[in-house]
């Protein structure tokens, strides 16, 4: 069974006003003093860690917080593993006067600002205000393959179901304070990076290694760490990484992303070893896809993967639980993916939970409040 391992980036706040605050250094100490751990200077793209590498990590700004789960094949003890350390994240921020919220963009107004270190320099001189203003919290799911060739294969296969995972985990409809319109702003944020997206259909693990040669070749990024592809291969271990997800408010949805990332991988893998083709989707519609999905989320029509025509999200949703499920039976995933789907159907994404109570609330600061609370549920 193929092992699964979650990333997760949390915003540190301020718990009595919700605003974020630059509190990942204090953090980290409070962690390394109660494991013996040395925090990092900064962060290399370490993506998928081993069991001796540090749990909690910095991200590019301060008012972040990362943390890593180790491969799991079992969505039991990968949902016991996620709670366990959003709770030591809570107690951490909590011994310095903060909070941790899972929230994707922060909806109260915010100043962010960058983490010391060479590299996170580099990008701020390189990228300027959009290096200053990515103040975002996403979910990467790294999934286990064969082989890099197995990988790309799987990353040509999974291309159009990628926008499903982005409506799925929507959970950032504010920004700066304002509403954004969109479900996932965090999304439309990230793709400001030149390096970020959907990717053409590679064929091969050559053709892939050639284009990210000829990527870091020109100068724009520093290694190939930056690379920031919708899907790749990590460069430390065997695993596809998918990066589309903003982080989940609560930790089910987390579970969700992470067993239909899950499903993608052995699906698209399988059709690659009985030869069938990927759909040839050009990037074009992938991010019209892709743009469709964090407008939309839940709450609007979707483009259906296969026919990139607008369809209603649920339809949408049954699609890809269909299109995974002889794997997700194999797994004994498919009982807990149909009842995630319908609960979030039912109830909403983090983005709409977020709109609902500023409805009833009228007040930002209590969405961060309730966020928090939800964060460790």
């Amino acid at each position: 069974m193929r092992t699964v391992g979650v990333e997760e980036e949390l915003l540190l706040v301020d718990r009595e006003s919700g605003e974020p605050r630059a509190l990942s250094s204090a953090v980290l100490a409070r962690a390394a003093r109660d494991t013996g751990e040395h925090p990092d200077a900064e962060k290399q793209d370490h993506d998928y860690r081993e069991p001796e590498d540090e749990t909690f990590e910095r991200e590019l700004q301060s008012q972040q917080l990362e943390f890593a789960t180790q491969p799991r094949t079992s969505m039991e003890s990968l949902a016991d593993e996620i709670g366990r350390w959003r709770a030591e994240a809570a107690r951490h921020a909590g011994d310095v006067g903060g909070a941790v919220a899972a929230l994707a963009t922060s909806p109260l107004p915010v100043s962010p600002s960058i983490n010391t270190g060479s590299r996170y320099q580099w990008m701020e001189e390189q990228f300027g205000l959009t290096t200053q203003e990515q103040l975002t919290c996403g979910c990467h799911v790294h999934v286990s393959v064969e082989s890099d060739e197995e990988g790309v294969a799987v990353i040509d296969r999974i291309r159009p179901w990628l926008p499903v995972l982005v409506a799925l985990s929507a959970n950032s409809p504010f920004w700066q304070g304002n509403d954004s319109l969109y479900s996932s702003y965090r999304s439309r944020v990230w793709g400001r990076w030149p390096m970020a997206g959907p990717t053409e259909l590679f064929g091969s693990a050559a053709r892939y290694e050639e284009q990210v040669r000829h990527m870091v070749d020109t100068g724009v990024l520093r290694d190939r760490g930056m690379i920031y592809f919708d899907a790749r291969l990590s460069h430390r271990y065997p695993t596809v990484e998918i990066r589309v997800a903003d982080v989940c408010l609560e930790s089910s949805s987390t579970v969700l992303i992470a067993a239909l990332a899950r499903g993608l991988v052995e699906t698209a893998a399988r059709e690659w070893r009985a030869d069938r083709p990927p759909l040839a989707h050009g990037i074009g519609l992938l991010r019209l896809a892709a743009w469709r999905a964090a407008r939309s989320g839940l709450d609007d029509t979707l483009l259906h993967p296969a026919t990139m025509l607008p369809t209603p999200s649920a339809e949408v949703l049954r699609a890809l639980v269909d299109h995974v499920q002889d794997s997700l039976e194999e797994t004994g995933d498919l009982e807990l993916v149909r009842e995630t789907v319908a609960d979030l159907l039912k109830n909403g994404n983090g983005a709409r939970i977020q709109r609902d109570m500023l409805h009833r609330t009228g007040s930002l600061r209590d969405v961060v409040t309730e966020c928090v609370r939800r964060t460790q549920r």
